[in-house]
Formats: C-alpha cells, sequence, structure tokens
C-alpha cells in the first residue's frame, strides 16, 4: 500500500515571487506546487497554520504546525514534509524534533531560491527549490521515525541542524541521518494552553565578548530587577567565562528570581566540558548546563521546559 505524505506549506523563500521577492499567497502557490508534484506519490497539500517570513517566526507559530501535524495524524497521516523558510529553519526543526520525537515521520526542506520565476508563471530556470523538495519527499518515505532536515541531498536529525551559509545551496551542516543518534526525547501533545503561554516566553541570550568583568557584572546587573523567563549564557570554547564573586552572586539572584541561567558555548558543534579550573565557580552559581545539539535545540529544550515547570527548581530536577 502506497504511503500518503501530507505536504505542509508554511512560506519562505521557496514560495517567493516578484522583484524584490515577497510570499506569493498560499492559495495561489498551492496549485503552482500540485502541478510539480511526482506522480508517483500519493502527496496531499495543506497550508500551515501561520504562514510568514521565517524570521519573524516564534515559538508559537512552530508549536501550531506542531499540533497541525498532531491533528493530521489522527487522520491517519504518518508522513509529512513541511516547506520552511530558511532563516529560522534550524529553531522550527528543533522545535519539532522536541515536540514530535519519534511518533511520526517529518521532514523539513526549503530552498535558497524560489521555486517559481518573478512573474510566478513558470518553474524558475535556476532554483534548488525542487531538488530539495524532491529530496525530502524521497527521504520521508525511507527514514524511521523521527524528525529531520533534507537539504542540498544532506539528510539531516533535526536537532542537529545549523544554518552555515547564507547563500550556498550546501546551507546546513549537522548530523547525518545514517549517523548513530540517541532517540530519547518523549513526545508532547501540543494543546491551545501551550501555544498561548508559549506567547510569553521570553528567552535571552548572552553571547560572551572578550570584555572586562566589571562589564559583565554591570549587564547582568541590568537583568537582575525584570529578569527574562530562561537566560542563556554562551561561553567560550567549551563553555567558560571569566567570573569573580560577585558576578557568581548576581547569577544566583537573577535566578531567585525565577530566571533559570543556562550555560552553553559559542562554538557551533562539541560538548561543554568542564575540566578547566576557570570553570569551577558553576557549581557554586548553580548553573543549568547545556547538554543539547546545538543552539536551536537549546532554545527548543528551554521552550519545552518553560511550558512544563514553573520554578527554577523544577528546571534542575528534571533538566
Amino acid at each position: 500500500m502506497m504511503k500518503k505524505i501530507a505536504l505542509i506549506y508554511m512560506g519562505g523563500t521557496f514560495g517567493c515571487t516578484g522583484e524584490p521577492l515577497s510570499p506569493m499567497p498560499a492559495e495561489r502557490f498551492i496549485p503552482q506546487l500540485k502541478r510539480v508534484l511526482p506522480l508517483n506519490m500519493d502527496i496531499e497539500c495543506f497550508t500551515a497554520p501561520v504562514i510568514k517570513d521565517s524570521s519573524a517566526c516564534i515559538g508559537a507559530d512552530w508549536l501550531k504546525l506542531t499540533q497541525f501535524i498532531q491533528q493530521l495524524q489522527l487522520k491517519q497521516f504518518n508522513h509529512f514534509v513541511v516547506i520552511h523558510g530558511t532563516d529560522t529553519l534550524s529553531y522550527a526543526a528543533a522545535v519539532l524534533s522536541r515536540f514530535i520525537a519519534q511518533s511520526a515521520h517529518v521532514v523539513l526542506t526549503g530552498s535558497q531560491y524560489p521555486l517559481l520565476n518573478i512573474q510566478g508563471t513558470d518553474n524558475r530556470e535556476f532554483s534548488d527549490a525542487m531538488d530539495n523538495l524532491n529530496f525530502a519527499l524521497e527521504s520521508v518515505l525511507h527514514a524511521k521515525a523521527g524528525v529531520y532536515l533534507a537539504f542540498h541531498h544532506q539528510l539531516l536529525h533535526a536537532a542537529s541542524v545549523l544554518k552555515t551559509h547564507t547563500t550556498e545551496l550546501n546551507a546546513f551542516s549537522g548530523t547525518s541521518a545514517t549517523a548513530e543518534w540517541k532517540d530519547t526525547e518523549k513526545s508532547h501533545t501540543v494543546s491551545e494552553q501551550d501555544i498561548e503561554k508559549s506567547r510569553r516566553f521570553n528567552c535571552l541570550n548572552l553571547m560572551m565578548q572578550p570584555i572586562a568583568t566589571e562589564h559583565l557584572l554591570f549587564n547582568l546587573s541590568l537583568l537582575q530587577n525584570n529578569p527574562p523567563d530562561c537566560l542563556i549564557l554562551q561561553g567560550f570554547g567549551t563553555g567558560n567565562i571569566a567570573v569573580n564573586q560577585e558576578i557568581i552572586q548576581k547569577l544566583q539572584q537573577i535566578q531567585r528570581q525565577g530566571c533559570p541561567v543556562i550555560l552553553t558555548t559559542q562554538v557551533s558543534y562539541g560538548q561543554i566540558d568542564q575540566r578547566y579550573a576557570v570553570s569551577s565557580w558553576i557549581k557554586d552559581a548553580e548553573l543549568l548546563i547545556s547538554d543539547c545539539y546545538g543552539h536551536a535545540d537549546l532554545y527548543a529544550k528551554t521552550l519545552k521546559m518553560y511550558l512544563q515547570y514553573d520554578a527554577v527548581q523544577q528546571w534542575h530536577e528534571h533538566w
């Protein structure tokens, strides 16, 4: 029996036309998309609940997408391909990976160039759109259950992906779908309450710069009286940050205000390593340590934690 694929359009460069580029309305784009789909596959096209420039997407938009996929699962769909803009494609992939986990077969894709020409009447002469889409459609039928990114003939585990080039066709890096992978995340059925709460999620990322410790202390002081819901510190190398006792106390005060503080690294790949003496302060500061595959995955994990737990202590217990 032929597997049925739900193809979900969420916007992005893939569906843009004109000069300068702007998104074609979904009701006009979907018929054009259907025209180029493989005839040997059973594909049904859907419009995502939210279509916008991906740089404007927030967690609520990806949770709505997740909820939409979960609703289609109740209608016996189990294979999904999502067309999404590339700017935040890694974040979308990570969120879906955290919330859908291995409950379905999901492949996200996009393109660096539009599918259609400027007029929107025919395929663009040079574009990676059709190539990426065909690869995604083939991949979703053969990959084991989970969430993946298909781009430039690479199928990558969604939680690991990172956009590493602004314009090249080979724009994403990550862990290959053929590599060993620990499937430990549990799926989470998205509710309307989750979506509404996620709109209030204020996650602040502070990327360390080579500045004096007194400046870091000052910057943290600005957050103390009105902290975000979650503070991420991107340290150097394996997560190293030069601190003093005042900074440690400031981080403790921020957490007492209900804001979990998480230490990660600004390096794209590799794990946090605390073998250096400069990092011995982390236990005193009671920081959470990132165990994620990359920055987008860390965002997705903090979003899920925010929806599930209200107290800093609960974050520490379940991290």
